[in-house]
Formats: C-alpha cells, structure tokens, sequence
C-alpha cells in the first residue's frame, strides 16, 4: 500500500515538472538575424577538446586567484576564526603576487575560451526549454562574473577607480565567490561533456596553411606568458627591466620603494612637521606621550622587510625603528599577549587605522619606523613614524601614525 502511494505521488511529481522539458514555442524567424544567422561562425578550430582544455586551463586559474584573492580579504577583514602568522615574512608577498599575476595571466585564457564557446551562446533557437533557458542563465552569470572579477581587479591595479562606483574589495569579494560558484555548476552540468573530450583527442580538421588547434592554444599560452613576463617583475626584482605593463616597478618611488597614497593626498603634509607632535601610546593604566627625540633615544633596531601591496607589486626596505612590542611595553602592557590598535594623523579613509594581531606584535621584527635606507622616512613613506610589519599587506603598514593603543586581544 504504501509503495503504491510512493509510487503514485512520483508520478504526479514527474508530470508537474514535464512542463520544465517541455519545448517552448520557437521564436519568428525573423529574428535570426546578426549572430544568430545560419553559418555566422565558421571557424573550424573549435571543438569540444579546444573548449574543454581552454576551461581547464581557466578553472585552474580561477581556483588560484579564487584561494589568494580570500586570503589577502581575511587578512584585512578577519573573521573571528583566522590568523594570519608574522612568518615567514615573505609569505604575502608571494600570495598576492601569484594572485595579481594569474588574474592577468586568464585574461588571455578567458578571451579565448568564450570565442571556442561563441558559438553556442547565439544557438538557436534561443531557449529550447525552461531548463535550457536557466542553464543559459546561468552561463550568463557565469560570464559576467568572471568578466567583472577581471575587470575590475585590472582598474585596480592600474588604481582607476572613476568606472567604479562601488568599493572595490566589497564588490570584488562577493563576485568572486559567484564566479566560483557558477563555475562549479558548469563543470558539473557539463562534465558528461568534458570528461570524454579531455580523454579522447580528436583529429584536427583545419587544413595547410591554416594556423592548427595546437597552434592556436600555444599563441594563447604565449599570450599568457608575455603578459605574466610583462608585469611580474613589479613584485620580482630580477624581472624589473621587463615589466613594461606593470603599474610600478621595485625600485620606483622616493627613496627607492613605490608609493600608493602620498602625503599630500591625505592632507596631512601640515602635521608632520608640526613641533608639537606626539606619538602617543595607550595602555589600561598607563598612557606615554613621546617625541621624536623621545622615539630616537629608544633602542633602534633595523630590519629588512617588503612592503607588499594588493595591487601585486611589492619592494622591499630596510627600516629602522622602535619596536612595536618594546613601545607596548612602555604603556605597562606584557607584549606578548595583546593587540596594537594603530592609528594614523590622517583623519579620514577606510585604512587610517589598523588593528595588528598578537603573532605580529611580538615579533620583533614590527617596528615603528622612524627611517628608511638610513635616511628619514620621506613624508609619502610615512614621516615621522610608520608601522612596517613582516607578512601584511601595505594598506595594513599605516603611515603619520599619531596614536597607539594596546589592548586585550581575548
């Protein structure tokens, strides 16, 4: 009795839902016009195999970008659950640099991919179903989505924000995440597609004299490494000469480091040489307000450290300063177990102040800079005093810092 009530209701369930499979009406004819016309695209290159190598070289990519691009979000918007270690003090620099480089890397890679599938997005007609209409739809979000990521991050890099009329990071991170997820179900709804393709070359149907489906995807490989050679070098020096699109170059900038966001720009050129200065740092009990006399006579120590960006480039320093752990320790505090909240003489913008972890307040390599190269620090490197820690992203190294407060970290 009960199977048959099973039984009785899956049918009913299987005929609701036929309507779903059911053809809609074709659309007039019309319409087929432009791309939509028979014989519109008649390359002989494409294929299944073409495509499905072109979207595993892509998913690869995509997954790197996806895995770096949430790491360098964490570090800057911490959930409660992550940490983020002060070692190795390269570490950053090289996730955001494979990031930057892997997103430039696809634009070649998803250019090709959508003119192999170019093709089917103009199939006709349109909409053979409802469930072709909504796989359709989804393709579409999965295009703009990965268009968005790649748009937007390459504005970002080049720091154009004007096409931008949102936050950036915001709207980076969200789309992200539904690029990944429209490109799992892709994978998924085609995988009876790819798997055979991949496994089962095919003969290649261009003829002499025609540039050959091997040919085509080692241009696209080419195209790929030209523009990785091309820009790398803003984050690895030996590549420098080379970086003829990158934004900045390692060396670039007043005393040899690249600088984002200057003095000027931030308003606060009239504080910095303002004699009455302070740099004041807040314990529970105890509160120090210091010159810069005050900071020179400290214990100076020197460390080499890059400053590595989100826009990909990085270049490193050699800063001295007053530790971060031994000015905590002046307001009464055991360094060992607190966070630093700090704070710049700018009085505006998103990264004016900083919270820096217990990893990296005890590491006596996070100084409070008072000089760079052996010089003093350059009013756009943060004159006169700057937070520089080891593996933190330099929207995260605040410059002009006025105030720090030592705080419980439990």
């Amino acid at each position: 009795m009960v199977r048959d009530v099973a039984a009785g209701l899956i049918a009913r369930a299987r005929r609701g839902l036929a309507w779903l499979n059911a053809p809609l009406p074709p659309p007039p004819a019309a319409l087929r016009r432009g791309p939509w016309r028979r014989g519109a695209f008649d390359s002989k290159l494409r294929s299944p195999r073409l495509t499905s190598l072109l979207g595993a070289a892509l998913g690869v990519a995509f997954t790197i970008c996806f895995v770096t691009g949430l790491i360098s979000h964490f570090i800057q918007h911490p959930p409660f659950w992550f940490s983020w270690p002060a070692r190795p003090v390269n570490l950053y620099r090289v996730t955001q640099g494979t990031h930057v480089a892997t997103g430039l890397a696809s634009v070649p890679l998803l250019g090709a991919k959508l003119w192999s599938v170019y093709p089917r997005l103009f199939g006709w007609p349109p909409a053979r179903s409802v469930v072709h209409a909504i796989e359709r739809a989804s393709i579409a979000v999965l295009v703009a989505a990965a268009l968005f990521q790649l748009v937007s991050g390459i504005l970002n890099i080049a720091h154009w924000y004007g096409p931008m009329p949102f936050f950036f990071t915001a709207g980076h991170y969200w789309s992200a995440w539904l690029a990944i997820g429209a490109l799992l179900t892709h994978i998924g709804v085609k995988l009876p597609i790819i798997r055979p393709a991949l496994t089962r070359p095919t003969p290649d149907r261009t003829g002499p004299g025609t540039l050959s489906r091997r040919g085509l995807l080692g241009t696209i490989g080419a195209a790929a490494g030209v523009i990785t050679l091309a820009t790398v070098g803003q984050t690895v020096a030996p590549l420098a000469p080379v970086a003829v699109l990158a934004p900045r170059r390692p060396r670039s900038g007043p005393q040899h480091v690249p600088v984002n966001k200057t003095a000027g720009a931030a308003g606060v050129r009239d504080a910095l040489f303002d004699p009455a200065y302070r740099l004041t740092v807040i314990g529970p009990s105890r509160t120090e307000s210091l010159t810069l006399t005050d900071l020179a006579a400290l214990p100076q120590h020197t460390v080499v450290l890059p400053i590595s960006c989100v826009e990909g480039w990085s270049s490193t320093g050699t800063w001295t300063g007053v530790r971060l752990r031994d000015l905590v320790a002046l307001a009464g505090v055991d360094p060992d177990d607190v966070e630093a909240y700090v704070e710049s003489l700018e009085t505006r913008g998103r990264y004016r102040a900083t919270t820096v972890p217990p990893p990296h307040v005890r590491d006596p390599f996070t100084l409070i800079a008072l000089r760079l190269g052996g010089e003093p620090l350059h009013p756009d490197h943060g004159y006169p005093a700057r937070l520089i820690a080891p593996n933190r992203p330099g929207v995260l190294q605040t410059k002009w810092v006025a105030r720090i407060t030592a705080r419980s970290a439990s």
